[in-house]
This record gives C-alpha cells, structure tokens and sequence, in this order.
C-alpha cells in the first residue's frame, strides 16, 4: 500500500535581522536550581540525608493547608539511585505525618497527571532528567500538577534551615503511610492516547521511538503501539546505568541514523524523564526544539486554537522561530530560561502553548508541564491530518545561524565580576550590530556556562563564542588565579 508520507524536496533556509541581547542571570542559591533539586547522586545536595530533610518540608508546607492526613506521590526514572532517594524522600514525609503514593518510574508529565488526578497534596519525581546515570534529582509538583513556585521552594528550603521541623514528630497512628499504585503506569497511558483524536489513528506511520533507557520505557512504546503505528523501538532496556547513555534526545544521531537506516517516517528521542524530545525527519535530519514548537504552533494558529495568537519561548530560542510565527499572524513573548518559567508566562498571560529549543514543548490543554510524549503524538497527528511528511511541516521554520557552547565550571562567580568578560561581551555585540544575539549564562542543572551567538555570519559567531569562552573557562575553575 502507498504510504501517504511521500517524498519531498528540501528547501533553502534563510535568516534574518534581529536585536541583539545580553542575558547574564546568577544561578539561584540554595537547594533549588532552575529545575527542582540536582546533582551527584551521594553528593550534597542529592544525599539521602538532605533528601528526607526536602520530603519533611515539602509534607510540613503541605500539612498547613489541611487539618489532618494528606497524600504525597513519588515517581521515579530508572536510576540506580533511584531506589535510595525514593525511600528516603517516603521516609521524610511518612514522618512528618503524610501518607505517600509510590508510582515507580513514570515519565515527568505523567507525575504531573497523576498527582492532580488522584488528588494528592503534592508530587515528587525523583529524576535528574537528561543528566547521565551517575546524577540525581527531585522535581517538585503542586496539587494541581505545576511545578512548585520559586516561591514555595524558598519556604521548604526556609524550614530546613530552621528548627521549625524538629518539633514535627507524630507518633503512633499519626505516622504515615505508603503504598505502592500498580494502575498508576496505565492512568497515564490512557489519559496520553486521550490526547489523541479518538478518530485518528497511525496506521501506516513508520516510527523509530529511542526511550533513552529511561522513565518513558514501557509506556511510550505501549502508547504508539496501542494508536497503530509501526515501531522500532531503541532504548528500552534500563539497567540503571545507561539512562541517557549514547541514545534518547542527548545524542539525537542515534535516532536519526536509525531513520535512514529504515526507512521510517519519523524518528521520535525521548530524554530520561521523557519531558523533552527530539526529532528525526524521513531523510534522518534532526528537526530542532524550535522547529518542533513552530510545528504545533503553525497547526494551532490555523485552527483557531493558540489562544491570543501568542507562544511563550525561552531567551534561548532561535529567531527564526519568531520570524515564521510572525509570519502566519501570530507573536512570541520571551521568558528566562526553564520550563516552569514559561509555564507561568502562560498562565500569567492566559496563554496555552510555548517551550524551549531543549525540546520541552507545554501545552497547557492537556498538561501543566512538559510531556514529550504528548509532544511526538501532537506531531504526529498533524503528520496524519496533513498527509505531509516531517521535512516539509519543518521547512518553513527556518532557523538563524546559531552557535551553543557548554563551558564545563567548577565554580560559578558572578559574571559581571570576571576580569575582561564585559570588554569582550561589549565587543562581541559591536561586532554584530543589529543583526545578531549574544547570551551568556550559567546552567541552573549542571556545571556549565552556556555561551550562545546568533546572526548571520557563522566563522564571526565562531570566534566570538570561542572568545567568550576562553574567558569563562580561565576564570571559573577552582585553580584559577
């Protein structure tokens, strides 16, 4: 049978003129970073002794909301770790007088789902997202299923810090308790197919799906199959060591080679936690973050559907991305860096639909977070309801020259404070003028400094970043003079 994803021509890409743009925030100090708790599994602060300390706070700021009981859920990713973090944060909170829900490993949206949908106080996944295997984390959810407030994150860091909690200690039937939820892995598969229209189906769609050993091993694949598409699945066997290793969205040319090597019609990367994807189009290209916003963005415009005609995208965003929105009537607010940020945008501003080029993609018509399952499905269907292959739904979103670089730190000092980087940082934005980008700015999850230039002119964007760079790099080691 002929397959209704034909073949198609590539088209040239084009840029544009943009403003040029210094961001230079500090990493939050604290427990908290710009994505809930991260670090060296072992290691302050993913220890399981500061572990149960953030289960005790996050129960006590969820017990002075109610008079008695409450409930707490954790999910997980297949770490080895996971076991030792997922008992201790239980631990925190059975003491503090809370019962816990125990999912197991569940991608990050479905924590998400099910905390607001079986009514539980708060939700906990204990995930370190797209870092390698040897890290660890906690992302924090409130009872509707949004990430925990700068706000609320302050407070339990505030009763840690205190003695607040040390006279927090129940006894007898006060105590909590935890169960494990052996449906919860099949809510959440149902409530995802529930965000694919009941009379479309894949049939006939070749997928390569790469779960990146991680959260979304059993349920992505259960999902795809169930709506009629073809698998062939990579990443599916966690052995709590190779979580995001050479595979998922961190190493997208697995998938994309993949593709070519099948034939397939799309190639679908999934990261550790599954809150993120990348894509393969037919020809094994990578279509970016911002491409795959773009994608579902253009079909919701067209439709009717993106409320106000407005996305929210990260300063991070390639300008493409506004060119083409702005080309089909639409606008793009920008926000700092995190998914959280731009799902408070959106609900600041009664928006619906943003994301970041990582490939976090939120809508807020289905999940209060990022769900890259729902993400590759939303693509997928406008793949169906078009007849178009991924190459040419891409094509119109066509991306600005744009260099990223990940400066490794061991340290991270305010960066208006290091010898030289504002000289080079002005210098840099004379030499693009008017028609590029320039941001630098520490990771909030890793130990990293991101310096990214965007404009016209690759080999300049080159230099600059190596410049810049060269810089951080000979400032923000701890041996540096």
């Amino acid at each position: 049978m002929r397959s209704k994803f034909p073949e198609r021509r590539l088209r040239p890409v084009k840029s544009r003129e943009y403003e040029v743009e210094q961001i230079l925030p500090l990493v939050k100090p604290g427990l908290f970073g710009t994505d809930g708790v991260r670090g060296l599994a072992n290691q302050e602060p993913m220890t399981a002794e500061t572990v149960l300390a953030l289960g005790r706070g996050l129960a006590y700021i969820c017990k002075k909301e109610r008079t008695a009981g409450g409930k707490i859920l954790i999910g997980k990713d297949t770490r080895t770790s996971g076991y030792v973090f997922e008992y201790a944060l239980c631990a925190g909170i059975c003491s503090t007088g809370m019962d816990v829900l125990l999912v197991g490993p569940m991608p990050t949206g479905g924590v998400s789902f099910l905390t607001s949908n079986m009514r539980c106080d708060a939700g906990a996944v204990v995930t370190a997202s797209h870092n390698p295997w040897e890290y660890n984390g906690l992302k924090l959810f409130s009872r509707e299923g949004l990430k925990l407030s700068s706000e609320v994150e302050a407070e339990i860091e505030q009763c840690i810090s205190s003695k607040i909690l040390d006279d927090v200690r129940p006894t007898g039937a006060d105590i909590g308790r935890a169960s494990r939820i052996n449906d919860a892995l099949g809510r959440y598969v149902v409530f995802v197919k529930n965000t694919f229209p009941k009379h479309l189906a894949l049939d006939g769609l070749r997928i390569v799906l790469d779960c990146a050993h991680g959260a979304g091993y059993k349920a992505a694949p259960l999902i795809f199959h169930e709506l009629g598409a073809k698998l062939n699945c990579l990443g599916i066997n966690p052995n709590g060591e190779n979580i995001n290793l050479n595979s998922g969205s961190m190493h997208p040319e697995m998938v994309c080679s993949a593709v070519s090597d099948t034939g397939a019609h799309i190639g679908i990367a999934l990261d550790g936690d599954a809150d993120r994807i990348a894509l393969s189009d037919e020809y094994g290209n990578e279509i970016s973050g911002d491409q795959i916003i773009g994608i579902i963005a253009e079909d919701m415009l067209k439709k009717g559907a993106l409320r106000k005609r407005t996305i929210v995208a990260t300063i991070m965003s390639n300008s493409g991305l506004d060119r083409r929105i702005e080309e089909l009537g639409g606008s793009v607010i920008r926000t700092a860096v995190g998914d959280h940020f731009v799902v408070e945008r959106l609900i600041s501003e009664g928006l619906n639909f943003g994301g970041e080029p990582t490939g976090h993609v939120i809508h807020l018509d289905h999940v209060l977070c990022s769900d890259g399952i729902i993400a590759a499905l939303q693509v997928a269907r406008i793949m169906v309801e078009t007849g178009k292959p991924l190459s040419e739904l891409a094509a119109p979103i066509r991306l600005i020259p744009q260099i990223c670089r990940n400066v490794e730190v061991s340290t991270k000092p305010d960066l208006k404070s290091i010898p030289g980087l504002q000289d080079a940082i002005r210098s840099s934005q004379a030499l693009l003028a008017d028609k590029g980008r320039l941001l630098v700015r520490y990771s909030g999850t890793q130990s990293l400094c991101r310096v990214m230039a965007e404009g016209e002119n690759y080999s300049e964007l080159q230099s600059i970043v190596d410049y810049i760079s060269s810089i951080i790099r000979k400032y923000c080691h701890n041996n540096a003079e």
